[in-house]
């Protein structure tokens, strides 16, 4: 189920110049704003839980969620090029799920360890909610990775989809209203993040074993869909 050739032209067009710029500058931004309040406040638990829970998992990982998923495959079917892959004796799921591993590797690469990063810059890993928020970016990276990389195969419009979500959903109705909690990622991957934490460092609104069942069911649906909508997609182009 994963195909090395796939792989690397994957990781080629994702690391590409535009998209590389935009995957560093996040990550970048989130440590510079971490050594900025730390020189100016000093360690305090509450800004650092602040500061990775609203920003960094809030905003950040789902933006690079965003930009990894749908590179992974949208520009390829944009631009035809999805034709000349298509043509190679490789199997549909197998190409996508070679490209979510990508996706996944690249979205935890730049956010679970930058988070990992800042957390101890903020506060020394005090409560151990470094690595607590850690452990949540690189679950909800998984999760995000899949959901993106479907929205790429479905519509041309994928990274409209994904700042939708992720900026509106995630980072706004997520947050506030109790309901809509219950079906964010971000509130998923707290529930796992918050049992490598210190009791009480970080919480969800959500218990971990139904956290774990929508997290589980989310990915594995994605990426089934994902694969027959490629199948469908090549059915189209033979036709």
């Amino acid at each position: 189920m994963f195909h090395p050739t796939v792989a690397r032209l994957t990781y080629r067009a994702l690391l590409g110049r535009r998209r590389a710029l935009i995957l560093f500058a996040l990550p970048a931004l989130l440590v510079v704003l971490a050594v900025a309040v730390r020189v100016l406040t000093g360690a305090d638990d509450a800004t650092a839980g602040g500061i990775l829970g609203s920003f960094a998992l809030g905003t950040m990982v789902p933006l690079i969620g965003v930009i990894a998923g749908t590179g992974a495959i949208g520009p390829e079917i944009d631009d035809g090029s999805v034709v000349y892959l298509l043509a190679k004796p490789v199997s549909r799921p197998t190409i996508i799920v070679t490209k979510l591993l990508v996706a996944i590797g690249v979205t935890v690469a730049f956010s679970a360890l930058p988070v990992l990063l800042a957390g101890f810059l903020l506060n020394g890993n005090s409560q151990q909610m470094a690595v607590g928020y850690a452990v949540a970016a690189a679950v909800a990276s998984v999760a995000y990775s899949a959901l993106f990389l479907l929205f790429g195969t479905i519509t041309r419009h994928a990274v409209v989809f994904g700042l939708v979500y992720a900026l509106i959903w995630e980072a706004f109705v997520g947050t506030l209203i109790p309901g809509a909690k219950t079906l964010s990622i971000q509130q998923w991957a707290l529930a796992v993040g918050q049992k490598a934490a210190a009791e009480g460092a970080l919480t969800s609104e959500v218990q971990l074993p139904l956290a774990l069942c929508l997290l589980v069911g989310i990915t594995g649906a994605a990426t089934w869909y994902a694969a027959r909508r490629l199948k469908a997609l090549t059915l189209a182009g033979e036709e």
